[in-house]
C-alpha cells in the first residue's frame, strides 16, 4: 500500500479565511447591535451584548487559530509515513492466539436492588389525604 501526499494549502486558506470572517464580522456585528440598542433604548440589555459576546468571539478565534497552527506545522514539516505494521502470520492468525478464560468472570449486580436497599431508610409511604367535610 502506498501512501498519497496531502495537500494542505486549501484547508489552510480556508482556516485563515474563517478566522478573519468570523473576527472582523462578529465585532461589527456587535458594535453596531450594541449601537442600535443604545439609540433605541434598550436600557440595562445594551451593555450585554458587547460583555458577552466579545469574549465568544475571542473563544472562537483561539481555538481556531490553535487549529490553524496545527495545519500550518503539518503542511510544514516532512512527510512521516507510518511503517506498515509487519505482523507475522502466526499472530494475525486467531488459531495461533492463546484461548479466553470465563472461569474469573461474575453477574453484574442488579442497580435497581442496590439503589432501593440504599434508599429504604429514607422512605416514607405517602399519606392518604383525608376528605374534606362539607
Amino acid at each position: 500500500m502506498q501512501y498519497v501526499p496531502v495537500s494542505m494549502t486549501k484547508p489552510i486558506l480556508i482556516m485563515a479565511i474563517l478566522v478573519a470572517a468570523i473576527t472582523l464580522g462578529g465585532f461589527a456585528g456587535i458594535v453596531s447591535g450594541t449601537i442600535e440598542m443604545v439609540e433605541r433604548g434598550a436600557g440595562g440589555v445594551s451593555p450585554a451584548l458587547p460583555i458577552f459576546g466579545l469574549p465568544c468571539i475571542l473563544v472562537i478565534d483561539i481555538l481556531l487559530i490553535r487549529q490553524l497552527s496545527k495545519l500550518i506545522s503539518a503542511a510544514l514539516s516532512p512527510n512521516r509515513v507510518p511503517p506498515p505494521s509487519a505482523l507475522p502470520a502466526m499472530q494475525a492468525d486467531p488459531r495461533y492466539l492463546p484461548p479466553t478464560t470465563t472461569a474469573r468472570l461474575e453477574g453484574a449486580p442488579s442497580v435497581t436492588e442496590n439503589t432501593t436497599r440504599f434508599l429504604e431508610e429514607s422512605y416514607r409511604p405517602p399519606v392518604e389525604p383525608e376528605p374534606r367535610k362539607r
